[in-house]
């Protein structure tokens, strides 16, 4: 027989899919819940990658900034130390100390800001390769900062070292009333963190203990997070995750007074892992804390679990009882039948089948076999009824059959097989698509809300802290922009600087008449003077997208601006976060300026309920704005919400924007919708495995079954000439090569009258 051919083959493969599934069921719709639910661990590591990816932005801009900076000054006219450093400091300020070093000598040439450890740096190496590369350094009271090296270098001067000093903590983070974040090395020592309060920050033994519980507890996360953060992401991921191009995860720590400690990790990395950055090879892991509620008593109901498992293995031994009943059962008789015959045992009547195609068969066989003795061919038809040599030779009645089976005796195998796939149907489609639905019902943890908030604040932080080093570009272009300034020096240093940042579409010099002097990148939107005025400004109010533009004045040149045009995929690729739904950043007036997903510029808000929570937050002046977060639930479910203003200072704070998120609530990992989804994966796993399992039964064996019929009918009613090949080494095709024999061995005066019986069987 065939080894996936035959009666055999598909029936088993639909007892062990069958018993499989309910399995699956009992343990997937049963057990114990967990007492945090899967979707708060899964938003803290979100956090902790939001976290990593601010790091990992504001080192590298730190870094480029610093070198690019010293470029610049290295092109211009020598210029002392201190002037080297007022400039640096009044076009950037983000570095906390900075100091201009002269390489032979090691003397101080100028200093700002907090103490550097300069004994750290080996001069004697600054020409090797790396010798530049930032490095971490702890300082005295055992704060780690990151240095950034640059060389000033003069025709006719020694060469010089600008050294800058960089803080390791995450920047833009809202960490909420209870979050902690820290930053950690490959050892898992804490360099930086925020969140937990100092000791001289506390004022009772009770808030003492609380901030030593929230230490040890954070820096038992750090040592696992360090080791986890080893890890090569491709194998650190669940297999089509995709997400995070680093190695990210959750880690859940120990219990107190009712909260259970939840983390998330996350290293340093690119949005595209082949491109190099400094920060992603320092090793660093950002590590995020909260103190999450449990839920103690909230057990699933293991018993609907039970019961449906319960139901598939009765309704699964049912239909397996029924196809072997009624299908695998008669055929394999009709081949032992079948087979007695055509090795020439002809002394006992052929047993046959009660119902179907193998009834059919076996009254067909039964007539060959008197045939085979002598007896002449009924010529009308079989399908109607048993001739009445068949009664005559029917054996005795076996034991009395069911009476609920009668009606299956009067119909054919298809029949059979529909039945048996409504039996399948009748589990998998309620369990599926009726049973254990959410309907906007799903309770959504108070610690999801508090993160949407948290989060998309994180977010509005980061779209700001962009604009904002977008014009400080231009403010630091504007600035080497002198009277003296050639056409090709001006082309130059907008080049280098539209190379360097990707945030612009566009960087042009005009003068007081809108008249462009120099400008590089794609054709200038805004030479009519919209938005010269206004350090950023958005110029247009309709169109298919906005134009934003940044603009600086050039020193020395009245009525000369550095415009720069922004690209709005640069914004809309920082809004690309996982876990936050849909994201929309929007004015002063509530319309769409940039998204995550598709949107048309300058649209409202597709809510009226979003449009109330941007008013909402944004009632406040000034600092005073807050992020606010809600859960609505309406007829399409519940959804959270969150809106986070601009705030935090900066020319892009006075545009007015904010950020909304808003998503489902049924795509979180809550206990319902974890219940939903795998009920609906259980319905459609029955579906499919009824489907495969009947729809290769019916092809394998059903269909050449109902063909054999009508052949063997017509052989017993006198024709000779038809030759019976089989299509298949199985049951059937057996049966259509015995059938083939005794057609060869049945006298050739039986065939039909004025047709010539053939003498010899064309494939001998």
């Amino acid at each position: 027989m065939s080894l996936l051919g035959g009666i055999r083959p598909p029936i088993a493969v639909l007892s062990a899919l069958l018993l499989a599934l309910a399995g699956l069921t009992a343990v997937g719709l049963g057990g114990s819940q967990e007492s945090v639910p899967k979707a708060v661990f899964t938003s803290q590591q979100h956090f902790a990658e939001d976290g990593a990816i601010a790091l990992r932005a504001s080192l590298d801009e730190s870094v480029t900034d610093f070198q690019r900076a010293a470029a610049l000054a290295s092109a211009g006219p020598p210029a002392d130390a201190d002037h080297v450093l007022d400039t640096l400091g009044n076009v950037y300020e983000k570095w906390r100390g900075t100091a201009v070093v002269d390489i032979a000598s090691g003397k101080l040439r100028a200093a700002r800001g907090e103490s550097l450890p300069l004994a750290a740096i080996d001069r004697t190496k600054l020409a090797d390769d790396g010798g530049l590369a930032p490095r971490m350094v702890r300082l005295r009271n055992g704060e780690t900062r990151l240095l950034s090296l640059a060389l000033l270098s003069w025709e006719g001067r020694p060469q010089q070292l600008l050294v800058g000093s960089s803080s390791l903590k995450v920047p833009g983070i809202s960490l909420g009333a209870f979050r902690s974040i820290a930053v950690v090395d490959t050892k898992g020592t804490v360099l930086s963190s925020d969140g937990i309060p100092e000791p001289e920050q506390v004022l009772t033994d009770l808030q003492r203990k609380e901030a030593g519980r929230s230490r040890r507890q954070l820096s038992a996360f750090a040592r696992d997070a360090a080791v986890k953060a080893a890890q090569h992401p491709a194998k650190a991921k669940e297999l089509g995750s995709g997400g995070f191009p680093g190695v990210s995860g959750s880690l859940t720590g120990e219990a107190h007074a009712g909260e259970r400690a939840v983390a998330g990790y996350a290293t340093l990395a690119t949005t595209d892992p082949k491109e190099h950055s400094t920060a992603t090879g320092l090793g660093l892991t950002v590590v995020a804390m909260v103190p999450v509620t449990e839920e103690p008593g909230g057990t699933a109901d293991s018993l609907f679990g039970l019961l449906a498992a319960a139901a598939l293995l009765l309704i699964g031994a049912l239909t397996v009882g029924l196809l072997l009943g009624t299908v695998q059962r008669p055929l394999l008789q009709l081949f032992l039948e079948s087979r007695r015959l055509s090795r020439g045992d002809l002394a006992r009547p052929v047993r046959v089948p009660r119902h179907g195609e193998a009834a059919r068969i076996g009254r067909a066989l039964e007539s060959l076999r008197g045939q085979l003795l002598g007896e002449r061919p009924e010529h009308a038809s079989f399908a109607s009824g048993p001739p009445d040599a068949v009664h005559r030779h029917r054996p005795a009645a076996g034991p009395r059959r069911i009476p609920g089976l009668r009606l299956l005796g009067k119909t054919g195998t298809r029949g059979l097989l529909a039945v048996c796939a409504c039996l399948l149907l009748a589990w998998s489609a309620p369990l599926g698509f009726l049973l254990n639905r959410t309907d906007g019902t799903v309770t959504v943890p108070q610690q999801l809300v508090n993160d949407q908030r948290e989060r998309t604040d994180t977010l509005a932080d980061r779209v700001r802290r962009a604009l904002n080093e977008g014009h400080t570009d231009l403010t630091s272009v504007a600035s080497l922009l002198g009277a003296d300034t050639t056409a090709g020096q001006a082309q130059t240093l907008l080049h280098r600087t539209l190379y360097e940042h990707h945030r612009y579409r566009s960087l042009y010099v005009v003068d007081a008449n809108g008249g462009v002097l120099s400008r590089v990148g794609e054709d200038p939107r805004a030479t009519d003077g919209a938005g010269r005025d206004r350090q950023l400004a958005v110029v247009n109010d309709h169109g298919k997208e906005p134009v934003i533009v940044g603009a600086a004045s050039v020193p020395g040149r009245k009525g000369a601006t550095v415009v720069g045009e922004f690209r709005i995929d640069f914004l809309n690729a920082l809004l690309k976060r996982p876990g936050l739904g849909q994201i929309r950043l929007v004015d002063a007036d509530h319309r769409v300026i940039g998204g995550n997903t598709g949107y048309r510029a300058f649209q409202d808000l597709p809510a009226e309920r979003l449009d109330r929570l941007v008013t909402a937050v944004n009632l406040k002046a000034g600092s005073a704005k807050r992020a606010g977060g809600i859960l609505s639930r309406t007829g399409e479910g519940a959804k959270v919400a969150a809106a986070a203003p601009f705030t935090g200072g900066g020319v892009a704070e006075p545009l007015g924007w904010t950020v909304v998120s808003w998503q489902s609530a049924t795509h979180l990992d809550t206990p319902e919708s974890i219940r939903e989804h795998r009920s609906l994966l259980a319905g459609l796993l029955g579906l499919t495995a009824a489907a495969a399992c009947l729809g290769w039964l019916h092809i394998v064996v059903v269909r050449p079954l109902r063909e054999l019929a009508g052949q063997a009918e017509t052989l017993a009613a006198g024709d000779r000439r038809t030759v019976l090949y089989p299509r298949h080494h199985d049951e059937v095709g057996a049966v259509s090569r015995s059938l083939e024999l005794i057609r060869q061995r049945l006298p050739a005066r039986s065939a039909p009258a004025g047709r010539p019986a053939p003498t010899s069987d064309p494939r001998n």
